[in-house]
């Protein structure tokens, strides 16, 4: 008997109440109101169309990335895999194929934010080798205050 294995693939608008749901279900996950919207997702799809990524498991949706770039630096954004499929190496393989996607596009760094209360995301970050950053601070500019992050319980 063969044994099941994810399949890797570009994330597109049709895919968007899946991963929207999958956001929904992770426990601590911050969700914005107008950036994670339908319209939100499918304005940062449109402006990168081959970079954002999931992993699906007997036609399940299993795990996401948002990833993008400005035309020098990409980023990482909703990195997430579902709770039961964890531990399995697909965060890993979706990260790599997003990394490919934008070495394609001659992007040649990448950022991500972390929140420092995400013990989970923390661990997946350095066990991966990415560089934990000490000598920046992190600014934000708040332009729509409708724009608001709530958080899964």
């Amino acid at each position: 008997m063969e044994e099941k294995k994810p399949v890797f693939r570009v994330m597109t608008m049709e895919d968007f109440e899946e991963v929207h749901g999958l956001w929904m279900g992770i426990h601590g996950f911050g969700i914005r109101s107008m950036d994670d919207s339908r319209e939100g997702v499918e304005r940062f799809i449109r402006r990168n169309p081959d970079t954002s990524m999931v992993a699906v498991w007997d036609g399940e949706i299993v795990g996401a990335i948002l990833c993008g770039h400005d035309g020098r630096r990409g980023c990482l954004y909703h990195v997430c895999v579902k709770e039961e499929f964890r531990k399995q190496g697909i965060g890993q393989r979706l990260v790599r194929e997003c990394l490919d996607a934008l070495k394609r596009e001659h992007i040649n760094k990448v950022n991500l934010v972390a929140f420092r209360t995400n013990e989970v995301g923390n661990r997946f970050w350095q066990g991966l080798g990415w560089s934990f950053r000490e000598d920046l601070n992190y600014y934000e500019c708040v332009l729509n205050e409708e724009n608001v992050t709530r958080y899964n319980p």
